[in-house]
């Protein structure tokens, strides 16, 4: 009862704080093949409910937390996955490895944005695969799957390990992949990847880049080689 009296509360509050023009606004950033919803309401306020209520959120079990989050994450409103995220990656220190399954289905079920997508999966699910490096297997099965969201989270799932210079033969796998896939949103995942991944080692990423630069579409090609030094850039965008 407590977990559905918080979700109350936090929509009372998202209501009431929502404005129409932000939510206008919101849309814009998202293509009509992306199902989002939003309360218009802007990202500072957003970040306030999320203090407002987290005290009384982690005083919740673990297994509380993860199901008033799912109920959040269902819904598809923007402001409410953001809320999910910030909660679910307070209590990234008690994450256990049967927890990726539960990660897994959140994304593959709930996750229909890329905003989403990204939040979850650079903070939470990142958050475990740095704790549990051992599931990258499981990570790179997601760049075969259907769903465009779940072949996303394999790539920006590494973005802050890989600006941590962490895993890069595996970058480079999923990135692998990926490289051929025709969906825009996959591209700029795996693209910001490898932007990621330059910024701990250049010299590899110039490399990878130039050697696939025959089949890496444009759009990925140029989210990879953007943190590159000027002189790298010059010889990668030559023809």
């Amino acid at each position: 009862m407590e977990i559905h009296k918080i979700i109350d509360n936090i929509r009372l509050d998202l209501n009431q704080l929502g404005d129409e023009t932000v939510r206008q606004s919101s849309q814009r950033f998202f293509k009509s093949d992306q199902m989002t919803y939003f309360y218009g309401v802007k990202s500072p306020d957003v970040k306030t409910l999320i203090k407002k209520y987290k005290k009384q959120v982690l005083a919740l079990s673990k297994k509380e937390i993860f199901e008033l989050c799912e109920e959040l994450l269902k819904t598809n409103y923007l402001e409410e996955a953001s809320i999910a995220c910030a909660f679910t990656a307070s209590i990234s220190k008690q994450f256990i490895p049967t927890d990726f399954k539960i990660l897994e289905k959140w994304i593959n079920l709930y996750i229909t944005n890329w905003a989403a997508c990204d939040t979850l999966c650079n903070h939470t699910v990142g958050d475990f695969i740095m704790m549990y490096p051992e599931f990258i297997p499981e990570l790179k099965k997601w760049t075969n799957s259907p769903n465009r969201w779940m072949k996303r989270a394999a790539a920006v799932t590494l973005i802050i390990p890989a600006r941590k210079g962490l895993f890069l033969d595996d970058i480079f796998e999923i990135a692998n992949s990926l490289i051929t896939d025709a969906d825009d949103m996959v591209q700029k995942g795996y693209g910001w990847m490898l932007k990621a991944a330059s910024q701990a080692y250049p010299n590899e990423v110039f490399q990878y880049v130039l050697s696939q630069k025959e089949i890496m579409p444009r759009t990925a090609y140029r989210y990879a080689i953007e943190k590159l030094s000027k002189e790298q850039k010059v010889v990668a965008m030559q023809k």
